[in-house]
C-alpha cells in the first residue's frame, strides 16, 4: 500500500483554499482522504469586478497566504500540487503580473483557467464517477464569487458547457445586469429541453454551507423547496444577525442569499427538483487529476 500526499489550490474570487489530501492506494482501491484544509478570506473579486484590478494591499494578502501554504505543503511532505485561479485573478488586467509576483516570492505556481478547463478538471478527475452511475443526464453549477459555471453531462461525455459572469461578488456589488440573468436562463432551458426531472448537482462553499445547515446526511439531495426556504429565511436577516444566528463567517453572511438565488433561479429554469451536494469543488478536482495524470500515468 501506498499513500501519496497531493495538494490543490483554488485562489477563487471570494477566498484562497489549500487542500491537502492523503491518497492511499493498493491493488483493489483509491481512497481520498483529507488531510488538511485551509481557507483564507482574501476577497479578491472585490477588486478585480470593481477596479479592474487586483490592489497591493490584496496582493500582498496573496502573497502572505502563498507563502503560508508553501510551509504547509512543505510539512505535510507534499509530493506534487496545482494552484489555479478563476474568474477574479484572469479578468484582472494586472492578473498576469499578480501571477509573476507570487511566483517570485513563493515558488508557488498559479495558472488562470477558464470555465472549460475548470470543468475539464472535474470531469477527467473522474470525482462525479458515482454520480454518474445513478443518473444518464445531470446539470453541474458551481458559484462563485466572479461567475457560475454551468455543465450539461451525460453518461460519460460534457454535452454543453458555459460561464457567465453572475456571481456572489458581482450581485453583492450590483454588477449583474438583467441580460446578464436573461442569457443563463436561456442557455438553461435550451440544453435542458426534453429532459424531465434532471438531477442538479450543486458546488460551491456557500451550498456546502446551506448543505449544512439542512442537517440531511451525505447522499439527500436538496429539494427545490428547501433551497427556496432558506433563501426567503436568510433574507429576513442582516449578514451581521447571520453570523450570529446561523453560525456563518462574516465573508459568507453578506454573500449566501446572492448564491441562494443563483441556485434556485438555475434549478427552476432546467424544472429540476433535486440538488446533489457532493461537498467537493475545484481543489479536489485538482488533486484527483494530477493523482490520474502522474501517478496512474493515464493522460
Amino acid at each position: 500500500m501506498k499513500v501519496h500526499k497531493i495538494a490543490g489550490i483554488d485562489i477563487g474570487s471570494n477566498s484562497v483554499r489549500l487542500l491537502v489530501s492523503n491518497v492511499i492506494a493498493d491493488k483493489k482501491v483509491t481512497l481520498f482522504k483529507k488531510s488538511s484544509l485551509t481557507r483564507l478570506p482574501i476577497r479578491l473579486g472585490a477588486d478585480a469586478f470593481s477596479s479592474g484590478k487586483i490592489s497591493k494591499k490584496n496582493m500582498q494578502k496573496l502573497v502572505t497566504g502563498m507563502q503560508a501554504y508553501a510551509r504547509i505543503m512543505e510539512v505535510h511532505e507534499v509530493e506534487m500540487y496545482r494552484a489555479c485561479a478563476t474568474s477574479a485573478l484572469r479578468e484582472s488586467t494586472n492578473g498576469k503580473q499578480v501571477v509573476k509576483e507570487v511566483f517570485e516570492k513563493t515558488g508557488i505556481d498559479i495558472e488562470l483557467i477558464d470555465g472549460k478547463e475548470e470543468a475539464k478538471i472535474i470531469f477527467n478527475s473522474d470525482m462525479i464517477e458515482s454520480i454518474r452511475d445513478l443518473e444518464d443526464s445531470f446539470l453541474y453549477i458551481d458559484v462563485g464569487g466572479g461567475s457560475t459555471e454551468l455543465t450539461l453531462f451525460y453518461k460519460d461525455e460534457i454535452i454543453a458547457s458555459r460561464s457567465f459572469k453572475i456571481g456572489t461578488i458581482r450581485l453583492l456589488k450590483g454588477m449583474v445586469s438583467k441580460e446578464n440573468w436573461d442569457e443563463m436562463k436561456a442557455w438553461i432551458k435550451e440544453n435542458t429541453k426534453g429532459i424531465s426531472d434532471i438531477l442538479m448537482v450543486g458546488s460551491g462553499g456557500n451550498i456546502n454551507r446551506t448543505f449544512k445547515l439542512s442537517g440531511r446526511n451525505m447522499g439527500h439531495p436538496l429539494d427545490i423547496a428547501y433551497i427556496e426556504n432558506t433563501y426567503e429565511l436568510l433574507q429576513k436577516f442582516t449578514p451581521q444577525e447571520r453570523m450570529v444566528k446561523f453560525d456563518l463567517n462574516p465573508d459568507r453572511a453578506d454573500v449566501i442569499t446572492h448564491a441562494l438565488k443563483i441556485y434556485k433561479s438555475a434549478m427552476n429554469w432546467a424544472k429540476s427538483e433535486r440538488m446533489l451536494v457532493p461537498k467537493r469543488g475545484l481543489a479536489d478536482g485538482m488533486v484527483r487529476h494530477l493523482y490520474k495524470e502522474n501517478i496512474l500515468g493515464d493522460k
